[in-house]
Order: structure tokens, then C-alpha cells, then sequence
């Protein structure tokens, strides 16, 4: 007889009543968004006001739609996975890829979503439009976003939950604390390149931020708000705390270097969150980037492109050096 496997933290094979609670907030965040998706490939106009530039292309609003489906379904595969006892049996690596995806791409949202409301109580409420065409209803921003923040809450609790039991061992103690040399020179080496990459895109995101139009599509330019101006320091943000955690980590140790006893599970939380801010969204700002458009005004630049995809890969080889720590944290704690 094959035995089941308790979740982590409990002595049976049913979860916790708290984490069933947050597992249901999980699937409910998803319902506006996934609900609204399924209307639009089904033709509904619902949220799109007349005009929009959305209406453009139907058939590439339906394949859009139709993969955010599927990627937002991802969620509720992630919640089962995170409370059912078959979710002990997943190989790291595979759980750990889509948790750091949603991560990446859903707490830009958490911050910036919110900073956006206080900025709107100071500056007024700022119109999403396109070129002076219309884009969504008002009303759809705040359905979508507010899903999408309590997605990222209640499937956040549960990561940790989840990984305190199974890998708690991993992020004890300080910064201090671990061993000399635990990350190689070719981690190292892959940190402080990535690191230098970070300058370029860093370099256009400040113009940017400080009212530089050089780069922008016209499209963009008249698109320019407060917002846009926030979320570019936000971009810069994240880059920076990426950048700033995975070099203490991977140099905690060697050549006698102190960094305050800083715990090691809250570098290593800001570093997972900001290499998937930076990485994540890199790579689906370079792919919008590429998509087709007919309209030249909304054309991305050479120079956004570059911007993107240099975020992309920043983001990614700073991730790459976050797992090797913690593969080599995982055998010497």
C-alpha cells in the first residue's frame, strides 16, 4: 500500500484550514480577470469601450486572450499544487520556474498598482488611452489589478508556507553565518556581469524618468503621465534591490565581507521578487515589443527593445545565480 504523504506542517493529508481559506482566495483573484478573457474571445465587448484600439485586430486579441487564459489558469494549478499532498512529490525546479514567473509578474502589479491610487488622490485620476483613442473602462483596471494583487497575496502565503516546511533549512540564519566560498567564481562572475548589463537599461529607464522623450514611439510620448514617471522609478527599483541582494549573496563569506546580520530569508525574498520583476516583465515587454503593428506612431524604438530585452536578461542570469545558491545552500545547511 502506497502512503500518503502529510503536507508540510500538518500530520494527515488534508491542509490546514488556513491554507484551504487562502487556496480559495486564490482561485476566487482569478475569476475577473479569466472571466473577462473568455467573454472577449467569445466576442463580447464587455470593458471595451467604442473605438478602442483593441477592436483593431480580433484575431490577435483572441490568441492574446486566449494564452492569458491558460497563464492565469496556472494560478489555481499552483494553489492545488501548494496544498495537496501529489504537490510533495514535484521536483523543485518545476514548481520553483512557475512560482518565480508569477511572482515576477504579478508584484509589479502589488506595488505599483497601489502607488498609482495614492498618486491619483494627490494628482487626479488620469485617463488609460492610446494615441487619444480609448483602450478599457475605467472600472476594468480596478477588476483585473485588484484580482491580480490578490492572486499575488494568497498564493505568496502559501509559497512560503510551503517552503518553510519543506526547505525552512535553507534560509536560516544571517548573512554572517554562511559558509566561506558557498557560491563558485562562476556564480560570482555571472552576478557581476549581470550586474554591469543592468547599467544600460538602468541609464534609459532614469532618462525616462526624469521627462526624457528620447526613445519613446510618439505613441508613448503622448501617453506620458505622473503614472508613467512612477512606474519608470519603480522599474528602477526593482533593478537595484535585484542587483544589490544577489551580490550580497553570492559574496556573503568571502574575503571577510560583513553585511550586518542580514537574514538570509530576507535577501533572499528580495532577490527572488526582484529578479522575477526585472526578468518577467523584460521578457513580455520584449514581446510586445516585437508584435506586429501597423501603425507607426505606436511602433516601439530600437533603443526600448534593446531596453527590454536587456531587462529580460538581466533579470534572468541574476535568477540563474539566486538558484545556484540555493542549490549549494540546500546541500550544506
Amino acid at each position: 500500500m502506497t502512503q500518503t504523504l502529510p503536507l508540510p506542517g500538518t500530520a494527515t493529508g488534508r491542509p490546514t484550514r488556513a491554507r484551504r481559506i487562502l487556496r480559495a482566495l486564490a482561485v476566487v483573484a482569478c475569476v475577473p480577470y479569466i472571466s473577462l478573457k473568455i467573454a472577449w474571445v467569445a466576442g463580447s465587448e464587455i470593458g471595451i469601450p467604442p473605438g478602442s484600439v483593441l477592436l483593431d485586430h480580433r484575431a490577435l486579441l483572441i490568441v492574446a486572450n486566449s494564452v492569458s487564459v491558460v497563464m492565469d489558469a496556472m494560478v489555481v494549478l499552483l494553489a492545488l499544487l501548494l496544498t495537496q499532498p501529489w504537490g510533495l512529490r514535484v521536483r523543485a525546479w518545476l514548481l520553483a520556474f512557475p512560482m518565480w514567473a508569477a511572482t515576477g509578474l504579478l508584484s509589479p502589479i502589488m506595488v505599483g498598482f497601489p502607488a498609482q491610487l495614492v498618486l491619483s488622490v494627490f494628482a487626479g485620476p488620469q485617463k488609460h488611452e492610446s494615441g487619444g483613442r480609448p483602450f478599457l473602462d475605467e472600472w476594468v483596471f480596478g477588476a483585473v489589478y485588484g484580482g491580480f494583487i490578490g492572486q499575488g497575496l494568497a498564493l505568496g502565503a502559501l509559497f512560503v508556507l510551503y517552503t518553510r516546511d519543506r526547505w525552512g533549512h535553507v534560509w536560516r540564519g544571517t548573512l554572517d553565518d554562511l559558509p566561506a566560498r558557498l557560491s563558485g567564481t562562476a556564480v560570482r562572475v555571472t552576478a557581476v556581469v549581470a550586474s554591469l548589463l543592468a547599467l544600460a537599461p538602468c541609464a534609459v529607464r532614469l532618462m525616462w524618468a526624469l521627462g526624457s522623450a528620447h526613445g519613446l514611439s510618439a505613441g508613448q510620448i503622448s501617453q506620458r503621465t505622473e503614472e508613467f514617471h512612477l512606474l519608470e522609478w519603480m522599474r528602477l527599483l526593482f533593478t537595484a534591490v535585484a542587483v544589490v541582494t544577489v551580490l550580497m549573496l553570492v559574496f556573503a563569506g568571502t574575503s571577510g565581507r560583513r553585511t550586518g546580520a542580514l537574514p538570509v530569508r530576507t535577501a533572499l525574498g528580495l532577490a527572488w521578487v526582484a529578479t522575477g520583476g526585472v526578468g518577467c516583465w523584460g521578457a513580455y515587454m520584449t514581446l510586445v515589443a516585437f508584435l506586429p503593428d501597423t501603425d507607426p506612431d505606436k511602433a516601439f524604438t530600437g533603443l526600448a527593445r534593446l531596453t527590454y530585452a536587456g531587462e529580460m536578461i538581466t533579470g534572468f542570469l541574476l535568477a540563474a545565480c539566486v538558484a545556484a545558491f540555493l542549490r549549494r545552500r540546500s546541500t550544506s545547511a
